[in-house]
This record gives structure tokens, sequence and C-alpha cells, in this order.
């Protein structure tokens, strides 16, 4: 009886631990970014986002903690085309697609990606990481540079965080490439560089 009894505390308690240490690994944030092309005379493009993130811890070791992200987002963006020779003279109507991406554009931009990061913890409540994430998007506004649609977003970045209790504070600059793989007819897209700004709440 007193095994029984034993064995089943034992369970009760390794399954709370299971469940406890699961439910930790997770973390929710939102970020705000905005940024830029790199100079460039073809083109100008400016842009700003709202991001939220889902974290998952996947292992830690005494060096480095490893863990991916979920980030759907959406992206104000500005694109004007500064050199018309940039549309060259394939087909008749060149001239009306000149004019037509010479006007300042809204762009909008819907993206999930996923990622995955590697963090270096500094000194106490401080790391720095690095974090490298793709994803499809769609656009809903064609240029010279990008068909409407589908396409892709790729991102390198590397980060600082302060953690405050259950919450990490983060700054994170990046670069950024866009583009739709030729799936589209055109397929020059943007390079980009960004910095943003983060809250993660760690569920416990």
């Amino acid at each position: 009886m007193t095994r029984k009894l034993l064995f089943g505390l034992l369970l009760v308690l390794t399954a709370k631990t299971v469940a406890q240490e699961s439910y930790s690994r997770y973390a929710l944030g939102f970020n705000y970014g905005f940024g830029s092309e790199f100079n460039n005379r073809n083109y100008i493009f400016t842009n700003h986002f709202y991001k939220l993130q889902l974290c998952y811890k996947l292992k830690e070791s005494k060096l480095f903690k490893y863990a991916i992200l979920l980030q759907p987002e959406i992206n104000f963006g500005k694109h004007q085309l500064l050199n018309l020779y940039f549309v060259k003279p394939d087909d008749s109507d060149f001239e009306e697609r000149r004019n037509r991406y010479l006007l300042l554009k809204d762009v909008r931009e819907y993206v999930l990606n996923v990622g995955f990061l590697i963090r270096k913890p500094l000194i106490k409540h401080f790391s720095a990481y690095l974090l490298v994430s793709l994803g499809p998007m769609i656009t809903d506004t064609e240029t010279e540079r990008m068909s409407k649609g589908f396409a892709f977003a790729d991102v390198l970045a590397v980060g600082l965080t302060i953690d405050c209790n259950s919450f990490q504070f983060d700054v994170r600059p990046s670069v950024r490439h866009v583009s739709n793989a030729g799936l589209g007819s055109n397929n020059a897209g943007y390079n980009s560089k960004n910095i943003e700004f983060g809250i993660l709440y760690k569920l416990k």
C-alpha cells in the first residue's frame, strides 16, 4: 500500500513538473519596427511594421539557449521608382508602366515568418542573440521590383534583451530581403535595414 502511494505521488509530481516545464517554454510578445532601403539610386522604400511573436524554447545549455519563433506581421511600406530606365522598353506599354511606377505607392505586406534564435547570456538579466527567419507573404501592390501577390521575406537580425521578472525587453537591428523567387514577372525585390523594439511575456 505504501509503495503504491509513493509511486502514485511520484507520478503526480513528475507529471506536474513536466507540465510546468513544458508550459514555461512558451513566451508571447509584440514588436514594432521601422526602416528603409540601403542607399539605392533606382528606388526609395521606407516601412514600418507590427509583429506578434510566439516563442518556444527548444533547448538550453551552459553557454547558449535555442528557440523557434512564429511571427505574424503586417508591414506598411512606401515605394517609388527613381530611375525610369530601370523599366526596359521590352513591349509597347513600357512608357505607361514607367509613368505608373514613378508614382509614390503605399504597399501592404502580410507576412508569416518562422525564425530560429540562438541566445547568449551576458551578465545578469542581459543577453544577446542571433535570429534568422523566413516565411511566405502577400503583397497588395505591384511595383517595378515586385509583382503583386505571393512572395517571401527573409530576415537576419541581432538583438539585445533585458529580463525583468516575467518580461523581456528587446531591441533588434536587422536586414531584410523580400522577393518572390521568380514566381512573378517582377522579382528584383527589396533590401532594407530595420530596427525594432519589443516586449515578451514569459508564460508560466
